[in-house]
């Protein structure tokens, strides 16, 4: 009589028969079943294991790569900061014949060439092909530097010094601004502005070096030198640098529809003006103080170490205060002051006058290499076309940079050094005026963070 109770059940109490009939205990089975279902999804945690480690914001290896990157400006930014000791030498001896104009475009080749190559290279970085550039770049920044020492000839130097340094340049540029932002968080925009100080480093360390040893060995030695000094700081970054985590994907080259948001045209097209303008100074603040001031050649060439030296604290200081008050609150005063300091060059004409003027120049100016990319972040609505913002803008900055200081030989050919500080003056003040407009497009308050 109890068969037919198993077979009217069977249904509903199969599944705890085979328990019960080994004697296990019912409420041990029913403690067991969710545990076994609960065990088949096993999609969550898979996914969570996915999600890249939060930034370390500190720590050993976090301020290694700041080391790194450190480095990597000072074998980049600081030799385009380092030209103008070259552009005068190359003026008073190795290329007498040819205009400052002509002799510009080779400095302004290779800054160019660091922007433009830069961006294009970024799809590389994110493929995981760090070590590539970085080998890559640092190859072709000494290997063009040791070939600039051997060059007798214009087109030579554009080559060596123009073209394929340049082209090292450009290949270094994003393993510098890329790899600090993945180690930090709340002191990203100060790490970041310590690591382009080593730009004005290295423009204060290759310009005393260039300038010291070329009249006692020469210009091929002296060069020389200068190799070896970024290929001894070009080793260290690839022994310290080491990438976190890369992109979930490939990053887009253009983003058209950012031209759509004013903050960010008129920030970009800010840029774009006031590079052809901010680096005049730099290239060509040596041959006014030797031709038209009658400063010491000796003296003369340091002037390019003043304004480095100066703009190593331009660096830090507003990247500081940017991660508080916003950086186009930063960088717009200082590209206004630039400009006034620019204007104030044209009745400069003692050697005291000079100094103050690099030291203030030095300064102000240093925002323009340390705060863009801090910049664009804040103006981005998404990281996934981040690069794609940073790419257009730094990519005009780059045709800023390459045609403003050949602009500007023109009209010191044509005009004299009055048209050239005028030329200078103009352009960062309308950079000013678009970074003001961008300021107030993005924040309409007067004291709000932008």
């Amino acid at each position: 009589m109890d068969v037919p109770d198993p077979e009217k059940h069977s249904g509903a109490s199969s599944g705890a028969d085979t328990p019960t009939a080994a004697g296990e205990n019912p409420a041990a089975e029913a403690q067991v079943r969710p545990s076994a279902v609960d065990a088949a999804p096993v999609e969550p945690p898979a996914k969570a294991e996915e999600q890249p480690p939060a930034p370390p914001d500190g720590g050993v290896l976090a301020w290694l790569q700041v080391l790194g990157s450190f480095f990597l400006f000072m074998n980049s930014w600081g030799l385009v900061n380092t030209y103008g000791v070259y552009q005068t030498y190359y003026e008073l001896e190795l290329l007498r014949n040819r205009t400052p104009s002509e002799i510009s475009w080779v400095g302004s080749l290779q800054a160019c060439l660091l922007l433009v190559v830069g961006v294009a290279t970024g799809p590389l970085f994110d493929l995981g092909y760090f070590n590539l550039l970085l080998w890559t770049g640092s190859f072709l920044v000494v290997f063009g530097m040791m070939m600039t020492s051997l060059c007798t000839q214009y087109w030579q130097v554009m080559l060596a010094q123009g073209l394929v340094v340049g082209l090292g340049f450009g290949c270094l540029f994003v393993p510098s601004v890329a790899i600090v932002s993945t180690y930090f968080t709340t002191r990203k925009a100060f790490a970041t502005g310590v690591a382009a100080s080593g730009s004005s480093l290295g423009g204060v360390i290759y310009t005393i070096t260039f300038s010291r040893l070329q009249p006692r060995i020469g210009f091929p030695w002296a060069t020389r030198v200068v190799a070896f000094l970024a290929l001894a700081g070009l080793c260290l970054c690839c022994a310290v640098m080491r990438v976190r985590v890369l992109p979930k994907s490939v990053r887009r080259l253009l983003e058209p529809r950012a031209f759509l948001e004013v903050p960010y045209t008129m920030f970009t097209v800010g840029q774009f003006v006031g590079t052809m303008g901010m680096w005049v100074p730099f290239y060509y603040i040596n041959s006014y103080a030797i031709q038209a001031a009658g400063v010491d050649t000796n003296l003369g060439f340091y002037l390019v170490t003043i304004l480095n030296a100066t703009s190593i604290l331009g660096r830090l200081v507003p990247n500081y205060f940017a991660d508080k008050t916003g950086p186009l609150n930063i960088m717009t005063p200082a590209a206004l002051c630039s400009a006034v300091l620019a204007f104030a060059w044209i009745g400069i004409r003692s050697t005291a006058g000079l100094i103050v003027f690099c030291v203030l120049y030095g300064f102000t100016s240093g925002s323009f290499v340390s705060l863009p990319a801090p910049t664009v972040v804040t103006l981005t609505p998404s990281l996934n076309v981040l690069g794609a913002r940073m790419g257009m803008s730094f990519s005009l900055a780059g045709i800023g940079i390459l045609i403003g200081n050949p602009i500007g030989g023109a009209i010191l050919t044509s005009s004299g050094w009055v048209g050239l500080q005028c030329w200078a003056g103009a352009t960062i003040l309308a950079a000013a005026v678009a970074s003001l407009v961008a300021r107030f497009a993005k924040n309409p308050k007067l004291l709000g963070k932008a």
